[in-house]
């Protein structure tokens, strides 16, 4: 069957929001569908210098094979569900792990600096990284997740229409979170570039390579924590915010 030009022209944090499962596709192409979510899916097949229809076969055959699976459907879960899950799955995974990974990359520069100048690189844009998504998750969870639910539990008692007022400013600690999202996904970038796709050197002992294995899934978990935000809950809330303001 001939795909719908449609189908190229979505943009890609679409096409995951959609369909959950073909995040590994794009993982698996390099493909960047949270920070560069907005790019469509001939543009970024083309900035990667892949086939288009190749990639439409995968997404395709990716959504065919799980499309009986048990898929979490946030595109219509209750906000304050999905303020939860991100606390609790991303949220948590990194205030878990970061100390750890912490730990490795300072341990792997001690060891290995000196023959791998990339390395102390590579140390600065992970604590620049982790300062800045720790601080976001620190205001999601003071202030904008609340809020969030509070419009949440509005909507659903029919309060939301008198307390437009209230809710229209949500829109400013959103759009600041997308623009620290920016940022988060260029040091995301940079560290994969400076770690060489997170391939070990010839020299690498077992901590070089545990933690560049932890970097890479702390960098997987990282795509998906933001584009939940960006692609699904941000855009849910704003438009219930518009909703509220007419």
């Amino acid at each position: 069957m001939k795909p719908s030009e449609s189908h190229y022209t979505k943009r890609v944090g679409q096409w995951v929001a959609e369909h959950p499962q073909t995040a590994d596709v794009f993982e698996m192409l390099r493909i960047d569908y949270c920070c560069d979510g907005d790019k469509t899916l001939e543009q970024a097949s083309w900035e990667h210098g892949l086939e288009l229809l190749r990639v439409h076969s995968l997404l395709q055959r990716t959504i065919a094979e799980i499309e009986d699976a048990s898929v979490d459907d946030w595109l219509h879960a209750s906000l304050s569900g999905l303020c939860d899950h991100i606390e609790q799955k991303h949220h948590a995974y990194l205030k878990n792990t970061l100390p750890t990974l912490t730990s490795l990359i300072a341990e792997v520069v001690e060891v290995y600096g000196d023959a791998h100048a990339e390395l102390g690189e590579l140390q600065d844009y992970f604590v620049g990284w982790r300062s800045e998504i720790l601080n976001v998750m620190a205001m999601e969870e003071r202030d904008l997740f609340p809020a969030i639910r509070q419009l949440d539990e509005a909507t659903f008692t029919g309060e939301r229409f008198g307390r437009g007022d209230d809710f229209r400013q949500l829109s400013v600690p959103i759009r600041r979170v997308i623009y620290d999202h920016e940022d988060i996904g260029q040091s995301l970038r940079s560290a994969r570039v400076v770690a060489a796709d997170y391939k070990p050197p010839s020299d690498a002992g077992q901590t070089y390579r545990q933690m560049l294995g932890l970097l890479r899934r702390v960098e997987t978990d990282t795509r998906h924590h933001v584009h939940k935000e960006n692609y699904i809950l941000f855009p849910r809330v704003l438009d219930l915010v518009t909703q509220s303001a007419a």
